[in-house]
């Protein structure tokens, strides 16, 4: 790498006072220090040494350089940062008088499509819950009603029996800024909700209050208290890392892939933006390509 071996002023050097400087007064992890030094190294090389020197120009090209040689959007924004510290630290340091680096632009991070449950690990996961004792039947309740309606976790745990319109077979949900929504409530949901409410709820609520689901002391049901829910039954159901925001995605991916119309979702799912929602056409699109790159023999 040019310029790696001149001494005081040579570009490791630099790079390695940049780092104790930022490591110090950040507290950094050692593998953010490590990737901001392959960063700047690897800029060093492109640029031919004297780092302290570079122009605007000369950092846009290299810019534009990690681009073509594919590497992610996620990476080159990272660089683009390390390069930002550097050149902002030369200017407090005085070494030099303007930031070559003020106006470069980060590139556009592709956004990460939404992890969706298979139907096989829906299925595991709704028969997690021991349906014998009182906590779960609520728990194979829940799990159902959010997978069944794509509720977010706030409006599940906000959710009250008044709310409830089960003989015509949907709910109504509060969403964001308190928008109203009906939401269909399909057959299975409803008759666990059924059971939970009749056979269970009563003896832990005791009359004290009006939300459908509540944790062993009767008291309302946190969002916390759902998290652990759904994440204990996933471990038993032998899934790692779920959250209950995963059953939302589920739920609209699932409607999207049999045909549902793209509309109807955005309006099951409270988006005020249907681009918000077009994200799950884009997760059936890669499980179509998937599926096509598998088992097409000219794929």
């Amino acid at each position: 790498m040019a310029g790696a071996t001149n001494p005081p002023g040579g570009d490791l050097r630099l790079i390695e006072t940049y780092l104790d400087a930022l490591a110090a007064e950040r507290a950094l992890a050692d593998n953010t220090v490590a990737a901001y030094r392959r960063d700047l190294r690897r800029l060093a090389g492109d640029l031919g040494g004297d780092l302290a020197a570079a122009t605007a120009p000369a950092l846009r090209a290299h810019l534009r350089a990690l681009r073509r040689r594919g590497i992610a959007p996620r990476s080159v924004a990272r660089a683009l940062a390390a390069i930002r510290g550097l050149y902002a630290f030369l200017v407090e340091q005085g070494v030099r008088d303007d930031n070559p680096a003020l106006h470069l632009i980060s590139p556009r991070a592709g956004r990460p499509l939404p992890q969706v449950l298979r139907p096989q690990e829906v299925e595991a996961l709704l028969r997690a819950p021991d349906v014998r004792t009182p906590l779960g039947l609520r728990d194979r309740a829940l799990i159902e009603l959010l997978y069944a309606t794509g509720l977010r976790v706030s409006e599940l745990t906000g959710l009250e029996r008044s709310q409830l319109r089960l003989e015509q077979g949907f709910l109504i949900a509060f969403g964001k800024g308190s928008k109203e929504r009906l939401i269909p409530v399909g057959e299975n949901a409803e008759a666990w909700l059924r059971r939970w409410l009749e056979e269970a709820r009563p003896r832990l609520a005791r009359g004290r209050h009006d939300r459908v689901f509540v944790n062993h002391r009767g008291a309302p049901l946190s969002r916390q208290g759902v998290w652990k829910i759904v994440r204990r039954h996933a471990l038993a159901a032998g899934i790692r890392r779920l959250s209950p925001h995963v059953l939302r995605h589920s739920f609209a991916s699932h409607l999207l892939e049999h045909g549902a119309d793209l509309r109807a979702v955005q309006m099951m799912l409270g988006h005020a933006d249907v681009s918000t929602t077009q994200i799950y056409t884009h997760i059936h699109q890669a499980r179509l390509k998937s599926l096509y790159e598998r088992f097409h023999p000219r794929a």
